[in-house]
């Protein structure tokens, strides 16, 4: 049986859980940079933040412990990787403020939608409840904790590149960081835009604001941030194989993440079917 706690206690809970956890990885990273290559021991630390912290949702019995570290770690990895390489290069300065900028507004809001760690969100519930023991484990443990880690980390290499060159910034490199501004404002504004009209309108499909053009503006936000980032890569080292990374993050949400929220929204709305045929999938 899950417990119930404050939300202010929940979020000083999640506050150690990580705090642990980034302090394990940095003990890691050390013990490790002597005997293999610098990105693979930084890979490294970051599985072995990941395994802290779902072995706390373990604990807790709550897989959403895991859900702010899709945004604490990037920033935080990024930052410690400046000081590890040295490096303060205005390329790197640029990535470091886009990253930052990312990583605060994506975890103000979950926090704001946080309900304590008595309430997991929706689609950990639907795996806990549609799977046995045995497979979800399974799941939790790959698909809900290691592969969020590991698509993120592959989708920040072209990101910690930046450190290893002394390029100037040109045009390419200002359009990725401008990119990577415009998509965190976009999703700023669209969860927002929805917080308000769901309290204004509950039940009802968020047709609203920047939801008239696009029916996951959040999600193309999410996309357009880590094209951003690979296109600052992109400025100084050129098109390669690196371009998959942000590809495959855009196939997570094409092929995953939106299908699911729709479902869930079809079930629980019945409006939106009409909004769906009416509105883009992405603005």
């Amino acid at each position: 049986m899950r417990k119930e706690y404050s939300k202010s206690a929940s979020l000083a809970i999640i506050a150690l859980i990580y705090g642990i956890a980034i302090a394990a990885g940095a003990l890691v990273f050390d013990r490790l940079i002597p005997s293999m290559p610098e990105i693979w021991a930084l890979f490294a630390a970051d599985v072995i933040a990941t395994v802290i912290v779902w072995g706390f949702g373990l604990v807790y019995e709550n897989v959403s412990v895991y859900d702010p570290y899709w945004s604490v770690a990037p920033p935080v990895i990024f930052t410690l990787w400046a000081f590890f390489k040295g490096s303060v290069s205005l390329p790197v300065i640029l990535l470091l403020i886009a990253t930052w900028y990312w990583g605060i507004r994506l975890t103000g809001n979950w926090t704001w939608t946080f309900k304590g760690m008595g309430h997991e969100d929706w689609r950990y519930t639907r795996y806990r409840t549609t799977q046995s023991p045995a497979l979800f484990q399974l799941t939790n443990f790959f698909g809900l904790n290691m592969m969020p880690t590991v698509l993120v980390f592959a989708c920040m290499v072209p990101g910690l590149r930046l450190y290893e060159t002394s390029a100037a910034a040109n045009i390419l490199t200002w359009l990725g960081f401008a990119m990577c501004l415009t998509a965190v404002t976009i999703q700023l504004v669209s969860d927002t835009q929805s917080h308000r009209f769901r309290e204004a309108h509950p039940g009802q499909p968020c047709n609203a604001g920047l939801w008239k053009h696009g029916r996951h503006p959040n999600y193309f936000g999410e996309i357009l941030m880590w094209w951003g980032v690979w296109t600052m890569y992109a400025s100084i080292y050129g098109f390669d194989l690196l371009v998959l990374c942000p590809v495959a993050m855009t196939a997570l949400f094409l092929f995953i993440s939106i299908p699911m929220m729709e479902r869930r929204q079809l079930a629980n709305k019945p409006a939106y079917a009409e909004y769906r045929k009416e509105t883009r999938i992405l603005i």
